[in-house]
């Protein structure tokens, strides 16, 4: 099971994602509580070994500004929050991560629309598109077969839910920010946590 901490700010969380196994790193370049900006993101990616897939996650962002800052941090992968059309996604340049708000069964059509490495599938958006620490309808997500080996979870995991998000849904991945964090800030004791959770599930124990 590959596990994404994301909404990183720290040398510190990002060293603590990486000793616990953590498969990607993501840094938020949108409007959030977490936002980073490039120059320190590049910094904290410095600590990063190229093992780690580093993920810049971007919210109806100018093109040019998204490939400058993948450019200068390193980027490994481009998350689209947005409302970003399957010929933007086209023109990036990077490896790409589409995120869709579910909210019924209906929203997982336009998927189909757009030919992306990867599907992140979250909770309807709050204050801000993603990092909610909400769950949506897990249900909504079975029998995605289409989309087998291509489908991250994300939205309200944590280490007491995990297990039954990745029964339910079937992932080759899982998206947490929120549910490793206290008072707002990373914690290193829940990252260790809740990546020892998910990597154990494929084990079987």
């Amino acid at each position: 099971m590959q596990v994404k901490i994301c909404g990183i700010t720290s040398v510190e969380a990002a060293k603590q994602a990486v000793a616990s196994g953590a498969d990607y790193i993501g840094f938020v370049f949108a409007k959030s509580k977490r936002k980073i900006d490039k120059d320190k993101a590049a910094e904290i990616a410095s600590h990063i070994p190229t093992t780690i897939k580093k993920v810049g996650v971007f919210v109806n962002e100018e093109l040019e500004t998204i490939r400058d800052i993948a450019s200068t941090v390193g980027l490994d992968y481009v998350q689209l929050h947005g409302d970003e059309s399957p010929a933007f996604c086209k023109q990036i340049g990077y490896p790409i991560i589409k995120a869709f708000q579910i909210k019924e069964k209906g929203d997982l059509e336009k998927l189909t629309e757009y030919s992306c490495d990867y599907f992140l599938l979250d909770s309807p958006a709050g204050k801000y598109r993603g990092g909610n620490g909400e769950a949506f309808d897990w249900s909504l997500a079975k029998g995605l077969t289409d989309l087998k080996g291509k489908v991250i979870l994300a939205g309200g995991l944590h280490v007491g839910n995990v297990r039954q998000a990745i029964a339910e849904v079937g992932p080759v991945g899982i998206d947490v920010s929120s549910g490793v964090e206290t008072d707002g800030i990373k914690d290193l004791q829940k990252i260790a946590a809740f990546i020892e959770e998910a990597k154990q599930v494929e084990k079987g124990d």
